[in-house]
């Protein structure tokens, strides 16, 4: 048995640790895939998908999907801040067609 370390043997282990790294890189980069597109398109749940896209990766993929789907779904859920503006716009405009009369209370009539 020949128990030399040849240059064919040191060419394969460089090999192997390219193949190593390109995909260790190559997993990193799919579990940052979902997080990264919900952080640009200003996604609310953007960490919350960041996370589901990691732990899909640790799942070997299984859920991976699912967390890049979810990236790219906004939830329909209305603007509250938005949704005060309008109610204190149509209460301005209700306020202006009837607009409220003053009423005289006498000191008598207080309990």
């Amino acid at each position: 048995m020949d128990s030399t370390f040849g240059v064919l043997d040191a060419f394969a282990f460089v090999v192997f640790a390219v193949l190593i790294a390109v995909a260790v890189i190559a997993i990193v980069s799919l579990g940052q895939l979902p997080g990264r597109l919900a952080r640009k398109w200003g996604h609310p749940q953007a960490s919350a998908v960041n996370v589901a896209g990691w732990i899909g990766i640790a799942t070997g993929g299984l859920l991976w999907p699912l967390a890049l789907i979810w990236a790219f779904i906004t939830p329909s859920r209305p603007d509250y801040d938005q949704l005060r503006r309008s109610e204190t716009e149509a209460e301005a405009a209700t306020r202006q067609q009837n607009p409220l009369r003053k009423v005289s209370v006498d000191k008598e009539m207080r309990p």
